[in-house]
C-alpha cells in the first residue's frame, strides 16, 4: 500500500523517469538471467510488479484526465 501512495504523490515526469529506470533494470536482469550471472532470481518478479504498478498509475491518470476533459466526475 505504501508503494501505491508514493507513486500517486509523484509527478508525471518523475513517474516516467522511474518507469524508464525500472524497464532498463528489468532488461539487465533478464540478460543476467540468460547468461547465468543473476544471483537474486526473485528480483526479476519484483521489478516486473513495480513496472506494472507504474503503468497502472499512469493509466489511471490518463483516464482521470480524459474524464476531466469530458466534464465528467471520476468516481473513486
Amino acid at each position: 500500500m505504501a508503494k501505491n501512495q508514493s507513486l500517486t504523490e509523484l509527478g508525471d515526469t518523475d513517474l516516467l523517469e522511474r518507469l524508464s529506470g525500472a524497464k532498463e533494470e528489468l532488461f539487465n536482469l533478464r540478460f543476467q538471467l540468460v547468461t547465468g550471472q543473476l544471483e537474486n532470481h526473485a528480483r526479476v518478479g519484483q521489478v516486473k510488479k513495480d513496472v506494472a504498478r507504474m503503468l497502472t498509475e499512469l493509466r489511471a491518470r490518463e483516464i482521470e484526465a480524459a474524464a476531466a476533459a469530458a466534464g465528467e466526475e471520476v468516481a473513486d
